[in-house]
Parts: C-alpha cells; structure tokens; sequence
C-alpha cells in the first residue's frame, strides 16, 4: 500500500503542468514587526487596481516573512498588507512594462494598540451557512446542548433526529453515514450510538450536512452524510479554557483545552470526563390474532432501567509546517470508560401454557475503549494546487457483560426460575489510506483526484451461561456465537468544475470494489470448521451537479448522485439478543447492501440580513434493509432482510432570519413521501412467511432555533421540534415533539461564563410505535432520561496574540472535510 501511494504521488508529480517548479515575480517584500524586527509569517498580502476594491492577486508571507506576487500587466496599483492587530500598510505602484519588477524590500507593520485593547465581540455567531455542496451549522455556542453529548448536539441541528436507541437519521431515513473530520473514524452503525453518548458536547465547533455528496466522497448511506467537526482553534501564542458543570440528575463532567500556534508548529490539547445518569423506560401491548384477526390473548408488559458511568476524552494534535508548502499532520482522540446499567421488565400475559405472570432483571456493564490515530502530509504546490495524503488507525474494543434472572408464575401456581449470564467482547480494528489530488488550472476551471482504501475487521464472540440458578450454570451451546466480520473497500475518483459565465457544472464518477468476509461460528467450532460467506462486488457511482446564477441574487441548482448502504456488523451478526425473553432478536449474514438514484433541486435567495434555501428531492432505494418482526410461539422475534423497493420524495425548506442584532432565527421544514413496496420473506425454521403490504404515508418535521443577544453579555437559545408520523416496515411511528432552552452570562470581560440549559423540558420525547403481522398487532411506547437540566461554569484563557491572526490564510485545515472543494459554480 505504501508502494500504491508513492506512485500515485509520482503519477502526479509527473504529469505535465500539474507541479508548479517555480514562478517569475513582479511584486517581492519581506514584513517584519516594527518593534521586534523579526520576519511575521502568515500575513495577508494582496494587490488590487488603483480606484477598485477587487484583489487582482494575493499570497502569505512565509517563514522568513517573504513574499512575491506573479506578473500584472502595465497600471497602476495597490499593495495592501494586513494582519489582525496590526496596522494596515497600503503603497501605492506603478508598472510601465510587462517585465518590470518591483521590490518593496523591508515592510515594517506596527501593532494597532487601540485595536487590542478595545475589541470586543458582541453577540453571537451565526449558526448556520450554505455552502456550494453542504449546510454548515456552528454549534460551538450552541448553549442549549451544553454539558451534554454529541447526539444532544445533532438532535438539535435541522433534518436531523436521535431516536430512543441513539440511531442517527437525516430527512427520515436511518441510511446515514456520520464522520468525525471527514472521515469515519471507525466509527459505524454498529458503535457509533455508544461513541456519540460519550463524546462531549464541548468538543464539537461545526456539523456539515451533505446531503447529495459528489463522487469524490464515500457514497455510503442513502441519505447523505454529516460530518461532526472537532474543534481546533488556531490562534498565535495560546488559547484554552476550563469547564465544569453538574446536572439534576446527579451527572457531572469536567474538562480542559488547550491551544498552542508559534507560526511553525500548531498544536492542541483536550482532555475531559463526563459521568453521565440516565432513566428510562417503557411499555408494550401485544395482542395476539387467530386467522380471521380476531384477538385470542395478549402479551403486556413494562420496563424501567437506569445506567450510570462516563468515559474519559482525551484529543491531541499538532500541525507542523515543515515549509510555507509542505505541511506534517499528527491527530488523534480515544474514549476510555464504562458504563453501568440495571433493568426490570414485569410481564403479564393471558397466553394458554404460559405464564401469568413474570418479572426478569438485569444488571449490565460495558467498557469502551478505542479511538483514532491519524498522520498526514500535505504539499501546496501553489495556491491552487494541492496533494494531501492521510493514514489512519481506528481500533475499538467493547467489553460487555450482563446477568439475567426471571421468575415466572403460572395457573396452577408453580414458579419457575431461570438465570443467564453473558458475555461479549468486541474487537474492531480498522485502516483508512487516502491520497486527495486539487488543481484549478484557472478561476473557472478544476480537476480532482484521488484515492481512498478501507481495511476492516471485526470479531465478536458471544458465550452463555444458563440455568435455574447461578450455581447451576453451565455453557450454553444453543446461544453461544463468535462471529468474524471483514470488508475491504478500495475506491478511485475523478471529478471535473468548470464555470461559463452564470453556469456552472461539476462532473465526477467513482469506482469501488468492495470485498466482503463473514463467518458465524457455533458452540465448539473452529475457524476452519465453517465456510465463509464472501461477496465481491465492483460498483460505479456517478454524480453531476449544474447551477445557474439568475439575476438579483437568485441561484440554483440541480444534482444527481448513486448511492450505497451496505449492511453493517449487527445487521449481519446472527448473535441472539435474550435482553427480553419475550423479543428475541438476531442478524442476518445474507444481506446484501441497498443502492439508491438520489436526485436535488436546490434554490437559494440571499438578502442583507435573510437567507431562503428550497430543496426538492427524489430518491429511489432497491433492497431496502429493514427489521421484521414474526411470532413463533409466545416469543417475538426480530431480524433484518431485504424486503423491497421503496421510494421517497420531498421538500425541505430552511430560512435563516436576522431580524436585529438581538435575534437571529433558523427554521427548517422538510415534507417528504415514503413508499414502500410489499414483500414476503420465509424465515429459517418458520412455518410461515413473513409479509408485509405495500405501505405509503406523507410525513414532515420542522425545527426551530431561535437566538437572542440580550444587553449585559446574556445570550437565550430556544430550540423546538416536531416529528410527525412516520413510515416504518409493518407499521409506523407517532408524533412527537421537543423543546430545549439555554441561557448564559459572561462575566470579566467574557472570560467567564455562567450557562443554565435545559434539555426536553417538557418531557415529551417519547417514542410510540404501532406495528403488526401475521398473527399479532403491537403498541410500544419507550423513553428515555426525560428532563434534564445542567449548570456549566467555563473560563477562557489565553495571552493578547490570540486575537492578532483571528482571520490569517493558514496553509492547512485539517477539520475542514471540503476545504478542497471551493465555490467552483
């Protein structure tokens, strides 16, 4: 692999205009500090015609503070030359000829006192921007998510839900992929619930929300992707800040940042824990249909379980500017903790044979421990021109153990007692190689390449205990399961921008091979014993995306991308879940991965202080991957399969309003259509096949987020949603509705500050679903933490340099996932 990328760099290198050797100046200088002498890196430079206030051209200065411009025609100039707590120089130049230079030699820039000392910032940023292939929301001052997790802080961003169970989904589907800086990080459907619940809020500065990405992305997840950016600020001299903060629910948490930038090296530190207590609970009534669908028994029951424990965070990196064009990335963050939980389920049922009544509990702990190592290089071959290579390594292991232990009362007043205990451990390790290729031959025109490899792997074993009591436990054969997990994806891309007049275009497709291991392994197996299921595939997704600038500050735009979603680890695992004796679920090693046509249109209107975005969009989706439920017995079970086409239609609206200085609003309303076409599937084992009818609803959501900057440094943010019904396989989902709030108060000069917010406060966040098959129908109701409110305390640090380069050109972002990809319509 190292081989493949040092020939890709030489395929690069090597093609003729792609690497810039060197360049002919007309306009050279070296800026120093007026006081200390010494050369200043990073400084804005640019030049612009005498009477306009349009750059012509620009650059930064380097390490020795020099820096030169290209050839300009004859005219007359402008050398503008800034630097944030710094006084402006402006000089004026004169070039008679084509191949006339100019050397301003030794520039001396002095600092602005006044600027340092009086700057202040006054409100709040703004939450949320469009850019040409993504929303960007900042949600570093999002107070209304403070001292809580990252899936509180999705929760609140627009089109985006957290259910009950911390699954993720974007305008109404599940098929998400979620990266953490533009990559995943090892993050997947299988783990990422649990990483999400331990990843402070704190730690987060941005969510980028693609929902149609271009080929040069990973097509996986039908719906699109969002990208959680870290925070990493870089700021001359140091900047940090300390928190802490306490809940009403007994949780608490602490943490501390730091950042560091000497102009050659930029570096920063996070370390922080989190002790986090949650409830919930729930309730589910079944009633049992003879074949005509008249009601013959029932099955109810209730639930009630509270965990306790947190992780530590911890997150280090550094960026080290070998030259003004060469540039060593080292990044990496790890989640170390455990968690505790304890459950109780209470059953009563009228089932002939069964019990009447029953009550099973439980007492669970996991352990997490993983995270991810990242180094990367990149070469600036000019400002236009590019090539960054990253490698990167995500091992996470979680460790889990659980007891169970029912007694069940039947009619003829004989109990019965059972006990369980389990234990699995989860290995996943994972490699990503990725080389990303830019160049802008011209303003108008780009080219981007690149490569990106994924290496997984996965083992799972599962062993179980049973008996009537924990002295007679021996192994149980029927529910042990090690199950083994392997998926390579290597992928290749080309995408092409170009710009005529008011239309523009973009052109890309990408090939993937994916190759895929999985093996199942019963009780006294071994890894030899069992073939392996494999399944090789080689897929092209293309994309196209037009955009045509109408007049008064009117654009739109139009796309169509081929999507993926391929089935994960828990999807895939036949590993028997006995939480619920009475719901048995398990996975299914068959399925094959879901491909989608998605299709945008995307209208944007700009005014001075309001912003209008319209999106209609189609997206039809074959071998839709959905859980289905089917009773054998008394027992419920659950599964995943491939059971249809389906096809989903909408239009989502978002308007961000600044209406003062004191409020600023942010409303998204997506509708959309779901069809879902019927199926019948015949379970291993069952007598009778599962099916289900063609089922179509019209759905919508709206989310508002409203800020006000209030006089004596106090900030409000509210925060309200509503969820209406939802389509789902067998049935469908309830309503349901959210409000959150926040205040906080600056104190010193906004060094300190005092935050109060309050999360589902009106205890509505509830998830009620109806479902039914052959045989059965079923209401289910579950909850969780419910009413939460925390009270944060946070005091920012740092020397005067941390204001002076708020706004320099740094040669290398590394949370930016699309710094690559500029406005090319």
């Amino acid at each position: 692999m190292k081989n493949l990328i040092l020939v890709v760099l030489f395929l690069f290198l090597a093609i003729p205009g792609f690497a810039v050797v060197g360049q002919l100046e007309t306009v050279k200088g070296k800026v120093i500090d007026a006081k200390t002498k010494e050369a200043m890196q990073f400084v804005n430079v640019s030049v612009r015609k005498e009477g306009s206030t349009v750059p012509l051209t620009g650059a930064v200065t380097d390490n020795q503070g020099v820096f030169q411009l290209g050839k300009l025609e004859p005219g007359t100039y402008v050398l503008n030359i800034s630097f944030i707590g710094y006084r402006t120089f402006e000089k004026n130049f004169t070039l008679d000829s084509p191949d006339q230079n100019i050397n301003f030699r030794i520039i001396p820039l002095e600092e602005d006192s006044q600027m340092l000392g009086e700057v202040k910032v006054v409100g709040q940023r703004s939450q949320m921007k469009f850019e040409i292939d993504k929303k960007v929301f900042n949600v570093d001052e999002n107070i209304s998510s403070t001292g809580g997790t990252a899936s509180d802080v999705l929760s609140n961003i627009p089109s985006v839900d957290v259910d009950n169970d911390g699954e993720v989904s974007l305008r109404g589907s599940t098929s998400v992929t979620v990266w953490i800086n533009g990559k995943a990080s090892g993050l997947s459907a299988d783990n990422r619930a649990q990483i999400l619940e331990q990843m402070p809020a704190e730690s987060i500065e941005r969510i980028e929300v693609i929902t149609n990405p271009s080929a040069k992305y990973s097509p996986e997840g039908t719906s699109g992707i969002i990208n959680i950016v870290l925070k990493e600020n870089r700021k001359a001299g140091y900047y940090g800040s300390l928190q802490a903060g306490v809940d009403t629910r007994g949780g608490w948490n602490t943490s501390g940042n730091i950042n560091y930038n000497s102009g050659k090296i930029d570096a920063y530190f996070n370390l922080g824990y989190r002790k986090r207590i949650s409830d919930g609970g729930g309730i589910s009534n079944r009633t049992n249909l003879d074949e005509a669908g008249n009601p013959v028994s029932y099955l109810n029951q209730t639930s009630d379980n509270n965990g306790h424990g947190g992780p530590v965070f911890l997150r280090a990196g550094g960026t080290y500017h070998l030259t003004t064009r060469d540039h060593l990335n080292l990044a990496a963050f790890g989640i170390f903790g455990n968690r505790k939980q304890k459950g109780l389920i209470d059953y009563e049922s009228n089932i002939p044979g069964s019990f009447i009544s029953s009550l099973r509990a439980s007492n669970s702990e996991n352990k997490m421990r993983g995270g991810n190592l990242e180094l990367g290089y990149k070469h600036d071959f000019s400002k236009t021109s590019n090539l960054d290579i990253t490698a990167s390594w995500n091992p996470w292991n979680m460790d889990g153990s659980s007891i169970y232990s029912q007694s069940s009362l039947y009619e003829d007043e004989r109990e019965v007692f059972s006990y369980q205990r389990q234990k699995s451990d989860v290995r996943s390790t994972s490699w990503e190689l990725q080389a990303d290729y830019v160049n802008s031959f011209s303003e108008n025109n780009k080219l981007e390449a690149g490569y990106k490899g994924t290496f997984s792997h996965q083992n799972s074993p599962v062993k179980t205990y049973s008996g009537e009591t924990e002295e007679e436990a021996s192994p149980d054969e029927a529910l042990f399961n090690r199950f083994y997990y392997d998926q390579d994806i290597q992928a290749a891309y080309v995408n092409y921008a170009g710009r005529f007049n008011k239309f523009g275009f973009q052109a890309g497709v990408r090939g993937e091979y994916s190759h895929t291991n999985t093996k199942s392994l019963g009780f006294g197996q071994e890894k030899g014993d069992v073939p392996a299921y494999k399944e090789d595939y080689f897929s092209l997704f293309p994309s196209v995306f037009l955009s045509y600038e109408l007049p008064a500050g009117h654009e739109l735009q139009v796309n169509y991308t081929r999507r993926i979603s391929r089935p994960w680890g828990h999807q895939l695992n036949p590993f028997v879940n006995i939480t619920d004796s009475t719901n048995i679920s398990f996975g299914n090693p068959y399925l094959d991965p879901e491909f989608s046509n998605a299709y945008e249109i995307n209208y944007i209107k700009n005014w001075e202080n309001h912003t209008l975005s319209v999106s209609a969009y189609y997206r039809n989706t074959n071998d839709v991957i959905q859980r289905i439920r089917y009773l054998e017995g008394e027992v419920m079970k659950s599964t995943y399969e491939n059971v249809s086409k389906s096809q989903s239609a909408g239009a989502e609206f978002v308007a961000k309003n600044n209406f003062s200085r004191i409020l600023d609003l942010t409303t998204t309303v997506n509708l959309y259509y779901n069809k879902l076409d019927g199926f019948s599937y015949l379970p291993a084992g069952a007598e009778k096949a599962v099916t289900g009818k063609t089922n179509e609803d019209f759905s919508w959501n709206a989310k508002m987020i409203a800020n006000f900057s209030l006089p004596a440094s106090f900030s409000v943010q509210l925060t309200g949603s509503y969820d209406s019904k939802q389509l789902i396989a067998q049935g469908y989902r309830k309503a349901n509705y959210r409000l959150d709030a926040g205040v906080r108060k600056a104190f010193w000069d906004r060094k300190l500050s005092v935050s109060v917010s309050g999360r589902d406060i009106l205890d509505s966040r509830k998830w009620k679903t109806e479902t039914s098959g052959d045989g059965f129908r079923q209401y289910a109701e579950n909850w969780r933490t419910g009413r939460t409110v925390n009270f944060t305390l946070t005091y920012s640090f740092g020397n005067m340099k941390a204001s002076r380069n708020r706004n320099q050109q740094q040669p290398r972002e590394n949370n930016n996932m699309m710094n690559q990809m500029e406005d090319s319509f």
